[in-house]
């Protein structure tokens, strides 16, 4: 029994260690209400031919409802199609058990923006909130991500989640499986 209570213990203090401060990079509370968001996480990155996508997130917090803001880029010297969300918009998050948790989009219409920069380059930006519906996360807490499907207007879109990341853009080291893990409490409000 006194194992049992031990195991238990460490589980827990270990749990608890384990998970990142919530690094809230914009906090505002007015008479309209209150939003807080987390800085963007690295997710995704692939970079072949001459064509580079992205995939981001962050927690968004407005008035105790959480979202994931999802930012997907997209730079290529070619054509870069497009990509909406609408009403219908859901993304689904396979965890290394294989439990798929889904999350509806915000009914915002989006299909981002193309910019051409001034090397000749187009990226395409798009932005979704993701809604988190009631229910048990236990296991978003504590497995791993493996794959995240991004359902958008007319087509799916798959992106494998890696142990680690080293970003080209700013060299900095990720480990996107672990997102859930690591900054779910902030949405539960406990940091």
């Amino acid at each position: 029994m006194k194992r049992f209570f031990l195991t238990v213990f460490l589980l827990t203090i270990t749990t608890t260690f384990a998970q990142k401060p919530c690094d809230f990079t914009t906090n505002v509370t007015d008479s309209i209400g209150n939003y807080k968001t987390t800085k963007e996480y690295l997710m995704y990155e692939r970079n072949f031919a001459g064509n580079s996508s992205y995939l981001f997130h962050s927690i968004v917090i407005t008035d105790g409802l959480p979202m994931l803001n999802v930012q997907i880029l997209e730079k290529s010297e070619g054509f870069i199609k497009a990509k909406c969300f609408d009403k219908n918009s859901k993304l689904f998050i396979q965890l290394e058990n294989n439990k798929i948790i889904t999350l509806l989009h915000l009914n915002q219409e989006s299909c981002g923006t193309l910019v051409r920069d001034d090397k000749g380059i187009n990226n395409r930006v798009l932005t979704g909130y993701f809604i988190f519906p009631k229910g048990d996360y236990e296991d978003l807490k504590k497995i791993p991500t493996t794959m995240i499907r991004v359902k958008f207007a007319t087509e799916n879109a798959d992106y494998i989640i890696r142990k680690a990341i080293k970003s080209e853009i700013d060299g900095s080291l990720t480990e996107p499986e672990k997102y859930f893990i690591d900054y779910f409490h902030c949405i539960e409000g406990k940091d």
